[in-house]
Protein backbone atom coordinates (compact mmCIF):
# COMPACT_ATOMS: atom_id res chain seq x y z
CA UNK A 1 0.00 0.00 0.00
CA UNK A 2 2.80 2.24 0.86
CA UNK A 3 4.63 1.78 -2.32
CA UNK A 4 0.88 2.53 -4.14
CA UNK A 5 0.52 5.84 -2.31
CA UNK A 6 4.08 6.78 -3.39
CA UNK A 7 3.46 6.13 -6.73
CA UNK A 8 0.36 8.77 -7.13
CA UNK A 9 3.03 11.13 -5.21
CA UNK A 10 5.36 10.62 -7.31
CA UNK A 11 2.79 10.98 -10.68
CA UNK A 12 2.06 14.08 -9.20
CA UNK A 13 5.65 15.73 -9.06
CA UNK A 14 6.41 14.13 -12.41
CA UNK A 15 3.30 16.58 -13.45
CA UNK A 16 4.42 19.59 -11.10
CA UNK A 17 8.36 19.15 -12.72
CA UNK A 18 6.73 19.25 -16.68
CA UNK A 19 4.23 21.91 -16.32
CA UNK A 20 1.59 19.78 -17.95
CA UNK A 21 -1.84 20.55 -18.10
CA UNK A 22 -4.22 17.40 -18.96
CA UNK A 23 -7.47 16.17 -17.15
CA UNK A 24 -9.69 13.54 -16.95
CA UNK A 25 -7.09 11.44 -18.85
CA UNK A 26 -5.65 8.17 -18.54
CA UNK A 27 -1.94 6.70 -19.64
CA UNK A 28 -1.88 8.21 -23.10
CA UNK A 29 0.36 6.88 -26.58
CA UNK A 30 3.29 8.54 -25.74
CA UNK A 31 4.02 7.45 -22.42
CA UNK A 32 6.22 5.73 -20.19
CA UNK A 33 5.34 2.99 -18.12
CA UNK A 34 7.14 1.18 -15.63
CA UNK A 35 5.89 -2.04 -13.87
CA UNK A 36 7.55 -2.90 -10.15
CA UNK A 37 6.37 -5.84 -7.94
CA UNK A 38 2.81 -7.34 -8.30
CA UNK A 39 0.38 -4.39 -9.48
CA UNK A 40 2.73 -1.28 -9.02
CA UNK A 41 3.20 0.90 -11.87
CA UNK A 42 4.67 4.10 -12.49
CA UNK A 43 3.48 6.34 -15.70
CA UNK A 44 5.28 9.31 -17.26
CA UNK A 45 3.54 11.34 -19.91
CA UNK A 46 5.67 11.99 -22.47
CA UNK A 47 4.94 14.83 -24.89
CA UNK A 48 8.56 16.13 -26.22
CA UNK A 49 11.60 15.51 -27.08
CA UNK A 50 12.71 17.91 -24.35
CA UNK A 51 10.66 16.33 -22.05
CA UNK A 52 12.16 13.02 -22.28
CA UNK A 53 15.63 14.61 -22.07
CA UNK A 54 14.40 16.38 -19.24
CA UNK A 55 13.41 12.58 -17.41
CA UNK A 56 16.81 11.39 -18.42
CA UNK A 57 18.21 13.59 -15.73
CA UNK A 58 15.98 12.71 -12.99
CA UNK A 59 16.72 10.49 -11.07
CA UNK A 60 13.73 8.61 -9.73
CA UNK A 61 14.99 6.11 -6.85
CA UNK A 62 16.81 9.47 -5.12
CA UNK A 63 13.09 11.03 -5.04
CA UNK A 64 11.32 7.74 -3.46
CA UNK A 65 14.20 7.37 -1.13
CA UNK A 66 13.96 10.85 -0.12
CA UNK A 67 10.07 11.12 0.44
CA UNK A 68 9.12 10.08 4.05
CA UNK A 69 5.60 9.21 4.74
CA UNK A 70 3.79 9.72 8.17
CA UNK A 71 -0.31 8.99 8.68
CA UNK A 72 -2.14 11.67 10.54
CA UNK A 73 -4.37 9.60 12.18
CA UNK A 74 -7.08 12.25 13.17
CA UNK A 75 -7.36 12.87 9.39
CA UNK A 76 -6.47 9.81 7.35
CA UNK A 77 -3.79 12.19 5.58
CA UNK A 78 -0.31 10.94 4.70
CA UNK A 79 2.07 13.55 4.72
CA UNK A 80 4.70 13.47 2.60
CA UNK A 81 8.25 15.36 2.25
CA UNK A 82 8.55 19.04 1.16
CA UNK A 83 8.95 19.45 -2.80
CA UNK A 84 10.71 22.31 -3.94
CA UNK A 85 9.75 23.99 -7.69
CA UNK A 86 12.15 25.69 -9.76
CA UNK A 87 11.36 29.15 -8.61
CA UNK A 88 12.13 27.58 -4.92
CA UNK A 89 8.36 28.07 -3.45
CA UNK A 90 7.56 25.12 -0.83
CA UNK A 91 5.07 22.65 -2.11
CA UNK A 92 3.58 20.06 0.62
CA UNK A 93 2.20 16.51 -1.00
CA UNK A 94 -0.44 14.80 0.70
CA UNK A 95 -2.36 11.73 0.27
CA UNK A 96 -5.81 10.96 1.19
CA UNK A 97 -7.56 7.46 0.51
CA UNK A 98 -11.56 7.34 0.49
CA UNK A 99 -12.64 4.02 -0.07
CA UNK A 100 -12.26 3.36 -3.66
CA UNK A 101 -11.02 6.65 -4.48
CA UNK A 102 -7.65 8.68 -3.31
CA UNK A 103 -6.45 12.39 -3.83
CA UNK A 104 -3.04 13.37 -4.25
CA UNK A 105 -2.40 17.09 -3.53
CA UNK A 106 0.86 18.86 -4.70
CA UNK A 107 0.60 22.37 -3.85
CA UNK A 108 -2.21 23.59 -6.03
CA UNK A 109 -2.38 20.49 -7.92
CA UNK A 110 -4.64 17.35 -6.75
CA UNK A 111 -4.66 14.15 -8.59
CA UNK A 112 -7.63 12.13 -7.91
CA UNK A 113 -7.23 8.19 -8.69
CA UNK A 114 -10.81 6.60 -9.16
CA UNK A 115 -10.87 2.31 -9.15
CA UNK A 116 -14.60 2.18 -7.83
CA UNK A 117 -16.05 0.13 -11.16
CA UNK A 118 -13.02 -1.90 -11.92
CA UNK A 119 -11.19 0.71 -14.18
CA UNK A 120 -8.64 3.01 -13.06
CA UNK A 121 -9.58 6.74 -13.82
CA UNK A 122 -6.87 9.38 -12.80
CA UNK A 123 -8.64 13.25 -12.60
CA UNK A 124 -5.64 16.13 -12.33
CA UNK A 125 -7.59 19.49 -11.20
CA UNK A 126 -5.93 22.61 -9.71
CA UNK A 127 -6.32 23.84 -6.36
CA UNK A 128 -5.02 27.23 -7.13
CA UNK A 129 -7.54 29.65 -4.45
CA UNK A 130 -4.95 32.11 -4.01
CA UNK A 131 -6.54 35.62 -2.89
CA UNK A 132 -5.34 38.67 -5.10
CA UNK A 133 -2.12 40.45 -3.69
CA UNK A 134 -3.26 43.65 -2.19
CA UNK A 135 -1.04 46.31 -3.45
CA UNK A 136 1.39 48.56 -1.13
CA UNK A 137 0.09 51.88 -2.02
CA UNK A 138 -3.73 52.43 -3.41
CA UNK A 139 -5.67 55.39 -4.14
CA UNK A 140 -9.55 55.86 -3.38
CA UNK A 141 -12.68 58.08 -3.29
CA UNK A 142 -14.72 57.77 -0.68
CA UNK A 143 -18.01 60.07 0.57
CA UNK A 144 -18.61 61.37 4.72
CA UNK A 145 -22.05 61.47 4.73
CA UNK A 146 -22.76 62.96 8.83
CA UNK A 147 -24.63 64.67 10.99
CA UNK A 148 -23.22 68.16 12.56
CA UNK A 149 -23.43 70.13 15.97
CA UNK A 150 -20.89 71.97 18.18
CA UNK A 151 -19.68 72.04 21.98
CA UNK A 152 -19.82 75.07 24.16
CA UNK A 153 -16.74 76.68 25.97
CA UNK A 154 -18.01 73.91 29.09
CA UNK A 155 -17.82 71.22 26.26
CA UNK A 156 -21.63 70.51 26.25
CA UNK A 157 -24.34 70.72 23.42
CA UNK A 158 -26.05 74.40 23.24
CA UNK A 159 -29.78 74.02 24.99
CA UNK A 160 -32.79 75.03 23.55
CA UNK A 161 -32.97 77.52 24.36
CA UNK A 162 -29.96 79.27 22.79
CA UNK A 163 -30.96 80.72 19.83
CA UNK A 164 -28.01 78.52 17.79
CA UNK A 165 -29.31 75.20 19.21
CA UNK A 166 -28.69 72.82 15.95
CA UNK A 167 -31.36 70.53 14.90
CA UNK A 168 -29.84 66.80 14.02
CA UNK A 169 -31.51 66.14 10.89
CA UNK A 170 -30.78 68.85 8.53
CA UNK A 171 -27.77 69.62 10.18
CA UNK A 172 -25.77 67.90 7.47
CA UNK A 173 -22.41 66.87 6.77
CA UNK A 174 -21.18 65.82 3.45
CA UNK A 175 -17.24 65.11 2.34
CA UNK A 176 -16.02 64.06 -1.11
CA UNK A 177 -12.52 62.50 -0.38
CA UNK A 178 -9.33 61.45 -2.85
CA UNK A 179 -7.88 59.57 -0.39
CA UNK A 180 -4.71 57.60 -0.87
CA UNK A 181 -3.30 54.42 1.61
CA UNK A 182 0.54 53.22 1.73
CA UNK A 183 0.79 50.01 3.76
CA UNK A 184 3.39 50.47 6.28
CA UNK A 185 3.57 46.72 8.00
CA UNK A 186 0.82 44.08 7.86
CA UNK A 187 -2.22 45.63 8.88
CA UNK A 188 -0.76 49.30 9.31
CA UNK A 189 -0.97 51.90 6.76
CA UNK A 190 -0.66 55.32 6.86
CA UNK A 191 -3.96 57.17 5.04
CA UNK A 192 -3.54 60.37 3.55
CA UNK A 193 -5.58 62.72 1.47
CA UNK A 194 -7.32 65.80 -0.23
CA UNK A 195 -11.49 66.88 -0.11
CA UNK A 196 -14.14 69.06 0.20
CA UNK A 197 -16.41 69.24 3.10
CA UNK A 198 -19.66 70.83 3.57
CA UNK A 199 -21.05 72.38 6.89
CA UNK A 200 -24.81 72.63 7.81
CA UNK A 201 -25.68 73.72 11.23
CA UNK A 202 -29.45 73.88 11.38
CA UNK A 203 -30.92 76.06 14.14
CA UNK A 204 -33.90 74.25 16.21
CA UNK A 205 -35.75 77.65 16.96
CA UNK A 206 -36.53 78.30 13.40
CA UNK A 207 -37.84 81.93 14.24
CA UNK A 208 -34.08 82.99 14.95
CA UNK A 209 -32.32 84.15 12.08
CA UNK A 210 -28.48 84.33 11.80
CA UNK A 211 -27.12 88.01 10.14
CA UNK A 212 -23.62 89.59 10.14
CA UNK A 213 -23.80 92.35 12.79
CA UNK A 214 -21.41 95.23 12.84
CA UNK A 215 -18.56 93.90 14.95
CA UNK A 216 -19.89 89.89 15.18
CA UNK A 217 -22.85 87.68 13.92
CA UNK A 218 -26.04 88.28 15.83
CA UNK A 219 -29.24 85.84 16.04
CA UNK A 220 -32.31 87.93 15.75
CA UNK A 221 -35.62 86.72 16.40
CA UNK A 222 -37.86 87.25 13.19
CA UNK A 223 -41.64 88.05 14.97
CA UNK A 224 -42.78 90.19 11.87
CA UNK A 225 -42.90 86.39 9.72
CA UNK A 226 -43.95 82.76 10.35
CA UNK A 227 -39.77 80.88 9.87
CA UNK A 228 -39.59 77.24 8.26
CA UNK A 229 -36.19 76.96 8.16
CA UNK A 230 -32.97 78.55 9.65
CA UNK A 231 -29.18 77.68 9.14
CA UNK A 232 -25.74 78.55 8.46
CA UNK A 233 -23.74 76.92 6.42
CA UNK A 234 -20.02 76.71 5.22
CA UNK A 235 -17.37 74.54 2.86
CA UNK A 236 -14.13 73.88 2.98
CA UNK A 237 -11.20 72.62 1.54
CA UNK A 238 -9.76 69.73 3.98
CA UNK A 239 -6.21 67.67 3.75
CA UNK A 240 -6.42 64.86 6.26
CA UNK A 241 -3.89 61.99 7.37
CA UNK A 242 -4.49 58.50 9.36
CA UNK A 243 -2.65 55.87 10.97
CA UNK A 244 -5.01 53.00 10.54
CA UNK A 245 -4.71 49.23 12.04
CA UNK A 246 -6.60 46.53 10.20
CA UNK A 247 -6.86 43.51 13.04
CA UNK A 248 -9.06 41.51 9.41
CA UNK A 249 -5.59 42.06 7.45
CA UNK A 250 -3.27 41.33 10.38
CA UNK A 251 -4.95 38.11 10.95
CA UNK A 252 -5.51 37.15 7.11
CA UNK A 253 -9.30 37.51 7.42
CA UNK A 254 -9.55 40.41 4.75
CA UNK A 255 -12.56 42.70 5.61
CA UNK A 256 -14.17 40.59 8.36
CA UNK A 257 -12.44 42.30 11.12
CA UNK A 258 -11.82 45.50 12.99
CA UNK A 259 -10.39 48.49 11.63
CA UNK A 260 -9.76 51.75 13.78
CA UNK A 261 -7.70 54.85 12.39
CA UNK A 262 -7.31 58.46 13.92
CA UNK A 263 -5.12 61.33 12.56
CA UNK A 264 -5.09 65.15 12.18
CA UNK A 265 -6.67 67.40 9.32
CA UNK A 266 -7.12 70.86 8.51
CA UNK A 267 -9.17 73.09 6.51
CA UNK A 268 -9.77 76.43 4.38
CA UNK A 269 -13.10 77.99 4.10
CA UNK A 270 -13.93 78.50 0.72
CA UNK A 271 -17.24 79.80 1.42
CA UNK A 272 -20.21 80.99 4.15
CA UNK A 273 -23.63 82.06 4.76
CA UNK A 274 -26.83 81.64 6.02
CA UNK A 275 -30.07 81.15 4.82
CA UNK A 276 -33.70 81.66 6.38
CA UNK A 277 -36.93 80.36 4.63
CA UNK A 278 -40.19 82.61 5.79
CA UNK A 279 -43.54 83.07 4.89
CA UNK A 280 -45.46 86.28 5.45
CA UNK A 281 -47.82 86.68 8.50
CA UNK A 282 -51.02 87.54 5.79
CA UNK A 283 -49.94 84.32 3.80
CA UNK A 284 -48.18 83.33 0.45
CA UNK A 285 -45.47 81.67 -0.83
CA UNK A 286 -42.40 80.82 1.09
CA UNK A 287 -39.39 83.42 0.64
CA UNK A 288 -35.58 82.76 1.19
CA UNK A 289 -33.14 85.11 2.64
CA UNK A 290 -29.61 84.21 1.90
CA UNK A 291 -27.10 86.86 3.94
CA UNK A 292 -23.44 86.66 3.61
CA UNK A 293 -21.78 85.57 7.11
CA UNK A 294 -18.26 84.37 6.30
CA UNK A 295 -16.99 87.55 7.10
CA UNK A 296 -17.32 86.11 10.96
CA UNK A 297 -16.60 82.10 10.36
CA UNK A 298 -13.14 81.11 10.95
CA UNK A 299 -11.00 80.88 7.57
CA UNK A 300 -9.35 78.25 9.06
CA UNK A 301 -10.59 74.79 10.66
CA UNK A 302 -8.10 72.09 12.12
CA UNK A 303 -9.12 69.05 14.22
CA UNK A 304 -8.68 65.09 14.88
CA UNK A 305 -10.76 62.54 12.91
CA UNK A 306 -11.18 59.25 14.34
CA UNK A 307 -12.79 56.21 12.57
CA UNK A 308 -14.06 52.61 13.11
CA UNK A 309 -15.01 50.12 10.58
CA UNK A 310 -16.63 46.63 10.87
CA UNK A 311 -16.94 44.32 8.02
CA UNK A 312 -17.92 46.85 5.07
CA UNK A 313 -19.41 49.46 7.65
CA UNK A 314 -16.69 52.61 8.09
CA UNK A 315 -17.86 55.54 11.11
CA UNK A 316 -16.21 58.42 11.26
CA UNK A 317 -16.54 61.84 13.65
CA UNK A 318 -14.26 64.71 13.48
CA UNK A 319 -14.03 67.86 16.51
CA UNK A 320 -13.06 70.66 15.30
CA UNK A 321 -10.16 72.21 18.09
CA UNK A 322 -10.94 76.00 16.88
CA UNK A 323 -14.37 77.50 16.94
CA UNK A 324 -16.69 78.32 14.10
CA UNK A 325 -16.69 81.93 14.46
CA UNK A 326 -14.08 83.98 14.95
CA UNK A 327 -12.93 84.84 18.79
CA UNK A 328 -15.04 87.93 19.78
CA UNK A 329 -17.49 87.35 16.68
CA UNK A 330 -19.61 85.09 18.18
CA UNK A 331 -20.39 82.73 20.36
CA UNK A 332 -17.87 79.91 21.16
CA UNK A 333 -18.81 77.02 19.48
CA UNK A 334 -16.41 74.10 18.00
CA UNK A 335 -17.88 71.83 15.79
CA UNK A 336 -18.28 68.41 16.02
CA UNK A 337 -19.81 65.29 13.51
CA UNK A 338 -20.48 61.83 13.71
CA UNK A 339 -21.12 60.01 9.77
CA UNK A 340 -20.97 56.91 8.26
CA UNK A 341 -18.22 56.59 4.88
CA UNK A 342 -19.15 55.05 1.66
Amino acid sequence: MKKYLLLFGLMAVVQFAFGSNFSNQLAANDSIIIEFGKSGKIVLLIESKEDFDKLKAMDVNEIIRQLDVELNKETGEWNIVEHKTKIGNREIVTVKEQGPETEVTVGRVKVIVDESDGNTKVKVESTDRRKKKEPAFKTDFNIDLGINSYLNENGDFPSSADPFATKGWGSWNVGLNWMASQRISKGFYWDFGLGFQWYNFKFENRDFQAVRGVDEIDFIQRTDVNGFKSKISASYLTAQTLLKLDFGRMNDNGHKGVRIAAGPYIGYRLGGRSKYVYRELDGGGRRKEKLNTGTFLNNYRYGLRGEVGVGRLNFFTTYDLNTLFQEGRGPELNPITFGIIF
